[in-house]
């Protein structure tokens, strides 16, 4: 008897022991995260092991972090960007003071740049800059990050040059800066702020080495409009075409010198062949070409039939020069920084020799 008491009394211990064992070890997940778990059945066990280690870890934001990649790996093996996006945004709800929170963030806005939502992608790389600390991911940071993606996504100029300087004053080690002054210049041309743009421009001629994409000579071009933007007084324009040709016209009849020097552009005049690119003329052949008048020039009464409402050529002859034939080139003069000039007509180069292909001049 008293031993059958006994072997009931560590029967009864043992399944205490056992009951209790199971139950730590088959602790239930929060309803909520179990909302996550999804899959195949060895991914919902892996996806319920570790949102139960991540229970346990409320204080250990650290642990939590390594859990949270795993997880986010997990979701990521079977697309499930949408229930990942959940996940990660709720969790920093729940845990506003997670220093990890702007990694977190990042991965959702990443996850809807990858599945073609940008506005949803640009909103929270931009919440992650105003709201969260900057942390280092993967050699970069992701503020840098953000950054990069936002200057790619967003069209206002004030914001573009917003991230322009962010980048320049936070991430000079990292960026190219070249090209960074060179397109935050053309972002403060897009506001109209020219003092600025210029600035802008003055230091992109500082990284010389720089090449721009799609823009194979930017440098001559920043050069030209720098020039042009320092220039005093450029009192050579015309507001019409037909009066400029026919001042130059009259000074080259009448062998003016003075007077074809008078509306000569004084900023990026060049004087090339039409197989040359341009350059600005050699200022020895600018200072004598009043010289060349010692003979009658003649002109056609028409301009080229190339010439348009944004350029024209009037085909000239009989200069005391080596090329006798030579096209008198104007264009329309594009700076806004002075409306008063921009849009007029300037006479800005001269094309020696015979146009190829050219034709009758209708104009």
């Amino acid at each position: 008897m008293k031993t059958n008491i006994l072997t009931a009394v560590f029967l009864l211990l043992f399944l205490v022991i056992c009951i209790g064992s199971c139950s730590h070890d088959s602790e239930p997940i929060s309803q909520s995260n179990s909302y996550y778990i999804v899959g195949d059945k060895e991914l919902q066990r892996e996806l319920s092991l570790l949102f139960r280690d991540l229970q346990k870890q409320a204080d250990n934001p650290e642990s939590r972090f390594v859990l949270i990649q795993e997880i986010t790996k997990k979701l990521h093996t079977i697309d499930e960007l949408n229930l990942l996006n959940l996940f990660l945004t709720s969790y920093v709800e729940n845990h506003p003071e997670d220093s990890y929170n702007g990694y977190y963030l990042l991965i959702v806005a990443q996850n809807y740049l990858s599945q073609g939502a940008d506005p949803f992608a640009v909103q929270y790389f931009e919440r992650i800059l105003r709201n969260h600390v900057d942390l280092a991911v993967n050699g970069t940071t992701v503020h840098y990050i953000c950054l990069q993606n936002l200057i790619d996504l967003v069209s206002d100029p004030e914001l573009k040059v917003s991230y322009y300087k962010n980048l320049l004053s936070r991430f000079p080690e990292k960026i190219e800066r070249g090209p960074t002054y060179y397109f935050l210049a053309k972002t403060y041309e897009e506001l109209g702020d020219w003092d600025l743009a210029i600035q802008a421009y003055r230091n992109f001629l500082g990284y010389p080495e720089t090449s721009i994409k799609g823009v194979p000579h930017a440098h001559e071009q920043v050069r030209s409009i720098i020039e042009f933007y320092d220039y005093p007084n450029k009192d050579w324009t015309m507001e019409s075409l037909e009066d400029l040709v026919n001042t130059v016209k009259y000074a080259m009849w009448t062998r003016n010198s003075r007077l074809l020097r008078r509306y000569r552009a004084k900023v990026n005049f060049f004087a090339i062949s039409w197989e040359e690119e341009s350059a600005e003329a050699n200022q020895n052949f600018l200072d004598g070409l009043g010289s060349l008048l010692t003979q009658r020039i003649h002109y056609n009464s028409d301009l080229d039939r190339d010439s348009n409402n944004r350029e024209a050529y009037l085909r000239t002859w009989g200069w005391s020069y080596r090329i006798k034939t030579w096209y008198l080139y104007f264009r329309r003069v594009d700076f806004p920084a002075d409306p008063e000039i921009h849009g007029q007509w300037e006479w800005a180069g001269i094309y020696f020799g015979e146009k190829p292909f050219a034709g009758t001049e209708s104009f």
